[in-house]
């Protein structure tokens, strides 16, 4: 089995950089609870590049403006509908920002109007490794920044069946974003979650 690389896609316009502790706290995470091997370098890869296509795990990101050239949503478009897997997270953890607003837009260009829908909370890929009853709430929604909502659902582009875009507004990205080392002082980890969505990725 080759090494699990955690890859962040690179794309021209927003800020795509974001979390950067993030990708090596689920690594750990992958070694601590799975048996997956991992590559511990984080990889980035140009949303322009065919390069994307030999990782069947994608995560993008950001706050501000996300507005595809029309070679990037050829490759995202290709590269879900070929089976890969994309997890984007809206830092803003906000329904009515900027990344949220041209994200959502950005995928109804690419997969149609109504490609982007709710998932249900008994959906396998809260049950694939750790058992959720839903997204996980993170402590940017409790402590009401944001737009002061908790999102108790995740949003997907479904492709045969299954998750080809996974889209949260939870902002689990900033709630992952520290060394991995402070694990120890949480009384749960926070990061199981992100076990989920990689072993889904690879395995369904």
């Amino acid at each position: 089995m080759k090494p699990f690389v955690f890859t962040r896609i690179q794309y021209n316009s927003g800020d795509w950089d974001t979390d950067q502790r993030m990708p090596s706290n689920l690594l750990n995470s992958l070694v601590e609870y799975t048996t997956i091997p991992i590559d511990e370098k984080e990889k980035v890869v140009l949303l322009s590049s065919n390069e994307i296509f030999k990782s069947p795990f994608c995560y993008l990101s950001g706050h501000k403006l996300v507005e595809f050239s029309s070679k990037e949503r050829d490759i995202f478009h290709r590269y879900v509908q070929n089976g890969g897997f994309v997890f984007v997270d809206d830092c803003n953890h906000d329904i009515d920002g900027l990344f949220a607003k041209s994200f959502e837009q950005e995928m109804a260009k690419t997969f149609g109007q109504k490609a982007l829908q709710k998932i249900p909370n008994t959906h396998e890929i809260y049950r694939c490794f750790f058992e959720f009853e839903g997204p996980p709430t993170t402590s940017f929604e409790l402590n009401g920044w944001g737009d002061d909502l908790v999102h108790d659902y995740l949003k997907a582009v479904t492709i045969n069946g299954r998750i080809g875009v996974l889209y949260s507004n939870k902002d689990y990205g900033c709630e992952w974003d520290y060394d991995f080392r402070n694990k120890r002082w949480l009384a749960e980890d926070n990061t199981k979650f992100g076990v989920n969505i990689i072993n889904y990725a690879l395995t369904m």
